[in-house]
């Protein structure tokens, strides 16, 4: 089992719990990116999230990503230095 930090588990379940995702991967980066710009040493600085979830039907990929900032507050350029996201309604293809 792959040992998760304390800020992966919130990004967990702050997702999970606003957008209830039929999907939800994260993968954490960090280790490709120690000793780059905004590598902090925790070991958790750099993420990559797919979420697929009913909440984005309809929008477009900017007010998907808009509504996951808005989901995940202040992690995102406070406590997580780069944040990729995949956001999809379902059925749709990664």
């Amino acid at each position: 089992m792959t040992q998760t930090g304390p800020i992966e588990r919130e990004l967990r379940a702050m997702l999970e719990r606003e957008l209830a995702p039929e999907r939800l991967e994260i993968a954490n980066d960090s280790a490709k990116h120690h000793g780059h710009a905004g590598d902090d040493g925790s070991g958790e600085s750099h993420f990559s999230i797919l979420v697929e979830s009913d909440r984005f039907e309809g929008l477009t990929r900017l007010e998907r990503q808009r509504l996951v900032n808005r989901v995940l507050g202040d992690l995102p350029g406070q406590r997580i230095h780069a944040l990729s996201v995949k956001a999809l309604a379902p059925g749709e293809s990664a």
